[in-house]
């Protein structure tokens, strides 16, 4: 007799409420075991990709790609018994001798199927902390730190059903209880809400699926065809910011729903600005002896093994003036109406990145020595860049900086990071004519920007915050004097 388990999306971490289905690694009919990576879904701060809690065959896929499900929703079902090996129910006449034996089976009905559920089951269902197997190779254990969440090892044991093979169809190709003269055509319920979804007629779709099932590239490629005219100045293919969205019949325009990342940075961002003062302050700074010093630390033996650029010298000069000015540090807590000045410094570096602005931090950076810090710095840009950025990672941030040079950007007026004070942006070093020593030169020269929560900054700290990190840029010795 079968015996369904259902795998509810657990919490990847600092308390999101949910996340997008982005692919599933499985399909009904396959057969699964513990730990295997099943399905990648996007949070609102990063990809994770979750293991399976169960062993057993894949019964059915309730959530599918590009929706979004709550914690604590079901999102797959499998047989965890599909040999049948597990002890039948107890007959009604041993009920009671069951019940005073603390086993008595709970059932439910599932596809019609009585499923069983004994408290023993339900006691392997409790979460354990996971150990081999993790979702992704690289990551670590610390990295999931004070989340709460388990994602692995809740389930049956690992060997309690043998594999099977894929089952091409395990999911009623005509889509449920209807009948199947009610469709012509044979695709599967997710296929059918795609087609539906961009007002296309299944029986113009060429299938390629066994048994002439129309699968969801079918669609995908047809849709491609009879569009192709009309996108060819705007190829999804090479704009990935397309390709998640739906092309309308005329092939004009394309919607994109707003969700995880970009959905919580807008959110973010309106709280923010409407929330919080800002305040913007400039400074035009020479940074010929920072451009210097990078030059020479490039060529540094012990800097062979970090890449080094401005960025790592703006990067150490905010921390020296927030050292110098540890009352930017704080935050303004709405609830209790109080000012909450921080004794750390988790310094943010805002990255943009295909699926929106992510701003991860360098946990306690104020302790790192350069090379320590150029070493953070790195990996995080690689993170970010990879879209592996973990949500610990964007929690707890104190302070930012924003580095609008790498795009060729002169300044800008940034907008805090939700529960900071201050952002620094970092505006693109040029040469220009500038009077050095009585007499004009061609120097490197940069703009920053600061803003700042007018509620917990005053424009006096806010400029002396901002002539500090510029006179570190103008003469990085000057860095040694307040270390």
């Amino acid at each position: 007799m079968p015996t369904y388990e259902q795998f509810n999306l657990p919490d990847a971490g600092e308390g999101l409420t949910e996340a997008d289905i982005v692919n599933w690694h499985i399909a009904e009919g396959d057969a699964i075991e513990v730990n295997q990576a099943i399905v990648e879904i996007e949070t609102a701060k990063s990809l994770v990709e979750l293991p399976s809690p169960f062993t057993g065959v894949v019964t059915r896929l309730i959530a599918q790609v590009g929706d979004t499900v709550e914690v604590g929703a079901p999102i797959l079902e499998v047989d965890v018994d599909p040999d049948g090996e597990a002890p039948a129910a107890p007959a009604p006449e041993d009920a009671t001798q069951s019940a005073d034996a603390s086993t008595t089976d709970a059932t439910s009905t599932t596809h019609g199927e009585t499923v069983q559920v004994s408290d023993n089951a339900q006691a392997a269902a409790d979460p354990v902390p996971a150990t081999a197997g993790s979702s992704r190779s690289d990551q670590s254990n610390d990295d999931d730190e004070g989340s709460g969440a388990v994602l692995v090892g809740y389930g049956v044991k690992a060997g309690s059903a043998k594999r099977r093979p894929r089952r091409a169809d395990a999911l009623d190709p005509i889509g449920g209880e209807q009948d199947a003269s009610d469709y012509p055509v044979l695709a599967k319920p997710p296929v059918r809400k795609l087609a539906k979804e961009l007002g296309l007629d299944l029986t113009t779709v060429t299938p390629s699926g066994p048994g002439g099932l129309v699968t969801r590239e079918d669609v995908e490629l047809h849709l491609k065809a009879t569009s192709a005219q009309t996108l060819s100045t705007y190829p999804s293919d090479d704009q990935p910011w397309l390709a998640q969205g739906t092309t309308m019949n005329d092939g004009r325009t394309t919607r994109v729903p707003v969700k995880s990342v970009r959905k919580r940075t807008a959110e973010a961002m309106v709280h923010s600005a409407f929330t919080a003062p800002h305040v913007t302050e400039f400074l035009t700074v020479d940074v010929t002896e920072t451009m210097n010093l990078v030059k020479r630390l490039k060529e540094d033996r012990d800097f062979k093994d970090v890449r080094v650029t401005p960025l790592l010298l703006v990067a150490k000069a905010l921390l020296l003036a927030v050292r110098r000015h540890p009352e930017v540090n704080a935050s303004w807590d709405e609830e209790t109406q109080e000012i909450v000045f921080k004794h750390y410094v988790n310094l943010g570096i805002a990255a943009s990145t295909p699926r929106g602005l992510v701003v991860p931090n360098i946990k306690d950076a104020h302790r790192l020595p350069l090379h320590a810090l150029a070493i953070e710095l790195q990996h995080l840009t690689a993170e970010a860049r990879s879209g592996s950025t973990k949500p610990s990672a964007m929690s707890d941030g104190t302070i930012t900086i924003t580095n609008v040079g790498a795009l060729g950007i002169d300044t800008g007026t940034p907008i805090l990071n939700p529960g900071e004070a201050a952002i620094l942006a970092f505006g693109s070093i040029r040469q220009q004519p500038w009077v050095h020593e009585g007499e004009i030169q061609i120097r490197w020269v940069t703009q920053l920007a600061l803003s700042f929560d007018h509620r917990l900054v005053d424009g006096e700290l806010g400029a002396r915050v901002l002539a500090d990190v510029g006179r570190v840029m103008n003469d990085p010795s000057q860095g040694l004097v307040w270390a």
